[in-house]
Formats: structure tokens, C-alpha cells, sequence
């Protein structure tokens, strides 16, 4: 008898009021996800902050059934990146290659975040040894989604998805279904290896 394969489906990418230009409460993301019949798991991912990241996680305790996944998004001079499985800042000044060094050192993946929005990388995404792209981003316009898609085909490069919430009606609207359990390594390994679909609105993509 085939072995069922384990599926989780996670938002990566959320900000929180911790977030300069966001309104979401802590509070909020965790009683949506609890009672979400599908979407178990969220990364917090705050500007250059973790502070939500730890609010949602103390408030998610009690649930046994939802994963937080630590997160951030930071900001270098060359374009905004997200670090999943770290809860930490790197230290100034951030370049590409400073926060993809900080990353590793401490097991952490890192994501080349709306790579054709502001403030993100871009083409120049192409020099550095990233572990993904985010190819759909719920505040990006479709060409740019489907030029990150090019990048991350290009790259051979694993695919993934996130909101982008910074308001409320923006929660879950894209996320990543993952061949994982409600477990953060075992999430960031299958990340790594590409064991991905990504969902937005009915339209998905394989990597």
C-alpha cells in the first residue's frame, strides 16, 4: 500500500502591526489560523523586525494543531530578502551576500522576496546562491509573478508564495502547499528540496 504523502499549506510571507505600513494584530493571524480549514502555518515576516514574529508565536502556543515558522524580511541595499527558520536580525550594514551568510551560519533558508516589485532584487538575483524565489506574491501585478516564475525556472530554483498581508482581507489570499508535517525543520528541508505547489486564487504552479 503507497504511503499517504504528508501535506501542510502555509502563508510565508505576512506582516504584522510590528511592520511599519501594516495594521494586522498578532491576535488576528492566530484566531484566522485556527479556524482556517486548511491553512495551518504562517510565517511571520515584519520589516527588519521580529517582534511580531514572537507575539504570534506566544499567542499560538496553545494551539497544538498551528505551526509559526520564525521569519523576517530584511532590507539591503540591493533588494528586500526573506530568512525563514531564523528569528534574529542580521547585522548592519545588510548586503545579499551578508544576510545569505548570517542565514546559513544559523540553518535558516534564504528567499529572494516579489523579485520584480520595489524593492526587489530582480535580475541580480541571478549572482547570488539563494535556496528559493518567491514566485507569487499576493501584492505584486501578474507580470511580475510570472517573470519571478521565469527567474526561479532559470535558476532551477524552488518556487514559493505568500500574501503579503498587511491588511486583514489580504490574509491567505496566496500560500505554499508543502510535503511536510507541522514541523519547522521538516518544513525548511522540504522547502529546500522543492517538495512545493504554490496557490493563489484557484491558479497554482509545480516546481
Amino acid at each position: 500500500m503507497l504511503e499517504r504523502v504528508k501535506l501542510i499549506y502555509a502563508d510565508l510571507h505576512i506582516h504584522t502591526k510590528y511592520s511599519f505600513d501594516s495594521v494586522i494584530q498578532p491576535k488576528t493571524i492566530v484566531d484566522q489560523l485556527f479556524v482556517h480549514p486548511t491553512i495551518k502555518a504562517v510565517s511571520i515576516t515584519d520589516h527588519n523586525k521580529v517582534d511580531g514574529y514572537y507575539k504570534v508565536r506566544e499567542l499560538a502556543s496553545t494551539h497544538t494543531d498551528v505551526v509559526i515558522i520564525p521569519g523576517v524580511e530584511v532590507s539591503t541595499v540591493e533588494g528586500d530578502l526573506i530568512i525563514l527558520g531564523v528569528a534574529e536580525l542580521p547585522p548592519e550594514p545588510r548586503t545579499v551576500e551578508s544576510v545569505i551568510e548570517f542565514a546559513r551560519e544559523r540553518g535558516g533558508l534564504v528567499i529572494a522576496a516579489h523579485p520584480y516589485r520595489e524593492y526587489g532584487l530582480g535580475d541580480f538575483a541571478r549572482k547570488y546562491d539563494l535556496d528559493a524565489i518567491e514566485v507569487l506574491n499576493g501584492g505584486a501585478a501578474p507580470y511580475a509573478n510570472r517573470l519571478a516564475e521565469t527567474l526561479a525556472t532559470e535558476m532551477g530554483l524552488p518556487g514559493v508564495g505568500g500574501s503579503d498581508a498587511h491588511r486583514v482581507d489580504e490574509l491567505w489570499t496566496v500560500y505554499t502547499e508543502i510535503q511536510a508535517s507541522l514541523d519547522v525543520d521538516e518544513i525548511l528541508g522540504a522547502l529546500k528540496k522543492g517538495l512545493v505547489n504554490v496557490v493563489s486564487a484557484g491558479r497554482s504552479i509545480r516546481f
